[in-house]
C-alpha cells in the first residue's frame, strides 16, 4: 500500500510539472490517466467488526502489518520515460489535434488525479475506517447524526461514527478498544456487559465460573431466585432456618446456638419466649373459633429449643412427623419439657442468657400440649400453632386412626388458610366456601409484634408469609404436600366443614 502511495506522489508531482509547462502532450495523458486509476489498489484490509455465534461479541480483527516504504521498481521509471518521449514525438506529429483535445485530457487527468486523492490507504493513526469510500456529504455519524468530516472515523454496524460519538450503552463513555460486545444494536464495553448480563453469586458475590463444557452453571431458590455457585451447597454455607436463604458473605446471620441460623429479616418478626407466644396462640385459638371449630379444652401452649422437641418427638408414639426438621409437635402423652421462659439477649451474631423452666406435662384429655420451635418469625410461628391445633381439634373431636396423608393433608389446609388470612386483604381472598368460616375472625384480633407497622403487616412479612404458603403448596412428601393438595380441593369444592363431616364418616376426602 504505501509503495502505491509513494509510486502515486512522484507521478503526481511530474505531473503538474507537464501541465504547467509549455508542452502537454494527449497520449501521455491517457497513460498518466490509466496509470493513476492502476495504481488505486482494492480496499486495504482494515478492521471490521466479526459477530461471535452465540456470545453475541463484535471482534476487531489485528491491524494489518504496513510494508516497508520503497523506492519505485527502476522497470516503473523506464515505463514513465518511455511514455514522456512517445507523447513528445506525437504532439510534434499532430500540433492542431493537441489543441483540439487539450480540454479533454485536462478534464481526464483531472479526473484522475482526484481519484488517486481519494483512495483511503491504510493510516497509521486511524484504525477505524469504513469499508467503502464515500463522499464526505453521504457520511453521516450514527452518534450525533452531524456529518463525519476529515480526521478519524470509524465503522460499525452499517454506519460511520465519529470516535468521541461510539459510547457504551451501559456506562456511556467511548469505545476506544479493538475488542466489545454488542448486544442487538448496542455496543458495550466487555466489562460493562459482563456486569450487566454475566450472573452474579449473590453469596460470593463473585461472577458465576463456567464448568468445563463452557456453560455457566449455578443454582437458584425457586421462590426468592437467589443465585449462587453449585459449591455453597458443600462448603457449609449457612441457611436461614426459616425463609431458607443463603448468607451472603458481606452479611452475618444470628446463631440460634442449636445448629440452626436465622437472617435478619426473619429475626425482625421472630418469636423468642413463651410468654411473647401466648397473644398468637389465642388470636388462633380466636380463629378456629370464628370458623365454627372452638377447641373446648385449654390445651398448653410452650415454645422450645430443638433438643427439647427432639426428645419430645421421640417420647411420642403417635406419628409421622415431616422430616428432616419437625417443628411443632402435638403431645399426647405425659412428659417433662423445658420451656422457654425468657427471651434471649442479642450479643453479637449470637443469643446470650437463654433460660429455660422443666415443666411437666399430665394428661388430662386427648391433648397434652403443643410444642413449637422457638425463634422463627410470627408468620411460621403462627402456621406451626394452627397446624398443631388442627392435630389436636381432631382428637378432641373423635377422629380416630386417619392415615397420615387425610390428618396431615387438612391440617396443612388449616396452616394455608390461616397464612391467606393474614397477609391477603379479604376483598382479594380465594372466593372458596371455607372463606365464609373465616369471616367473623376479626383482623385486629390478630397477634402482632412489636415490630409490625400499625394498620397491616410490612412487605417484608408479607412476602414470608407467601413464601410459607408456597412451601405448604410445593411440598413433595406424600403425607404433607400430596395431602395438603387432595385437601384443598376437596375444601373448595365442598366447603371445609362437609370435608370434614366426610372424614369423619369415611376417613376420607369427598371425590
Amino acid at each position: 500500500m504505501l509503495v502505491t502511495q509513494a509510486i502515486s506522489c512522484g507521478v503526481l508531482s511530474l505531473c503538474f510539472l507537464i501541465l504547467f509547462s509549455a508542452e502537454r502532450r494527449s497520449s501521455f495523458m491517457k497513460w498518466l490517466c490509466a496509470f493513476l486509476k492502476g495504481t488505486k489498489p482494492g480496499e486495504p484490509n482494515r478492521r471490521q467488526p466479526r459477530v461471535t455465534a452465540g456470545e453475541e461479541s463484535t471482534l476487531w480483527e489485528q491491524e494489518p502489518l504496513r510494508p516497508k516504504r520503497e523506492d519505485p521498481p527502476r522497470h516503473d521509471n523506464e515505463e514513465l520515460d518511455r511514455q514522456i518521449a512517445l507523447s513528445l514525438a506525437e504532439d510534434a506529429k499532430h500540433p492542431k489535434e493537441r489543441n483540439h483535445n487539450k480540454g479533454e485530457n485536462d478534464e481526464d487527468l483531472a479526473k484522475a488525479i482526484q481519484d488517486s486523492l481519494n483512495m483511503n490507504p491504510y493510516m497509521p493513526h486511524h484504525p477505524y475506517a469504513p469499508s467503502q469510500a464515500l463522499p464526505r456529504a453521504h457520511r453521516v455519524c450514527g452518534g450525533c447524526k452531524h456529518e463525519v468530516g476529515h480526521g478519524h472515523y470509524l465503522s460499525c454496524m452499517g454506519m460511520y461514527w465519529h470516535p468521541q460519538c461510539f459510547r457504551c450503552s451501559s456506562c456511556g463513555h467511548p469505545i476506544r478498544e479493538t475488542e466489545f460486545t454488542l448486544l442487538g444494536a448496542e455496543p458495550y464495553h466487555k466489562l460493562c456487559y459482563k456486569e450487566l448480563h454475566h450472573p452474579k453469586c449473590d453469596v460470593c458475590l463473585h461472577f458465576i465460573a463456567t464448568n468445563r463444557t463452557g456453560l455457566i452453571e449455578y443454582r437458584a431458590h425457586p421462590f426468592w431466585g437467589q443465585k449462587y455457585c453449585p459449591s455453597h451447597e458443600l462448603d457449609r454455607t449457612p441457611r436461614c432456618c426459616s425463609c431458607e436463604k443463603m448468607e451472603p458473605r458481606n452479611t452475618k446471620y444470628m446463631s440460634l446456638g442449636d445448629g440452626r441460623s436465622l437472617c435478619m429479616e426473619c429475626l425482625d418478626s421472630a418469636v423468642m419466649d413463651t410468654g411473647e407466644c401466648q397473644p398468637l396462640y389465642h388470636s388462633i385459638r380466636d380463629y378456629y373459633e370464628g370458623m365454627n371449630m372452638k377447641l373446648d379444652q385449654q390445651i398448653p401452649m410452650l415454645l422450645v429449643e430443638r433438643q427439647a422437641l427432639n426428645e419430645a418427638m421421640e417420647g411420642e408414639c403417635r406419628g409421622p412427623h415431616h422430616m428432616p426438621e419437625t417443628r411443632g409437635l402435638c403431645l399426647s402423652e405425659e412428659q417433662t419439657v423445658s420451656s422457654i421462659l425468657r427471651r434471649p439477649r442479642i450479643g453479637g451474631n449470637r443469643l446470650l442468657d437463654m433460660r429455660t423452666q422443666p415443666q411437666k406435662l399430665t394428661r388430662r384429655c386427648e391433648v397434652t400440649a403443643i410444642l413449637v420451635l422457638y425463634g422463627l418469625p410470627r408468620l411460621l410461628t403462627g402456621s406451626i400453632l394452627a397446624h398443631e391445633l388442627m392435630h389436636g381439634w381432631l382428637r378432641l373431636k373423635g377422629y380416630r386412626n386417619l392415615k397420615p396423608e387425610v390428618e396431615e393433608g387438612i391440617c396443612q389446609v388449616m396452616s394455608y388458610l390461616w397464612l391467606e388470612a393474614e397477609i391477603l386483604p379479604a376483598a382479594t381472598r380465594h372466593a372458596h366456601p371455607s372463606s365464609s368460616y373465616a369471616s367473623s375472625s376479626s383482623s385486629s384480633s390478630h397477634y402482632r409484634p412489636p415490630s409490625s407497622k400499625k394498620g397491616g403487616i410490612s412487605h417484608t412479612e408479607k412476602k414470608l408469609g407467601e413464601f410459607f404458603m408456597h412451601q405448604i403448596a410445593n411440598d413433595t412428601s406424600a403425607a404433607y404436600g400430596d395431602g395438603f393438595r387432595t385437601a384443598y380441593k376437596a375444601v373448595n369444592q365442598y366447603g371445609l366443614r362437609q370435608t370434614l363431616n366426610h372424614i369423619r364418616l369415611t376417613g376420607g376426602f369427598p371425590l
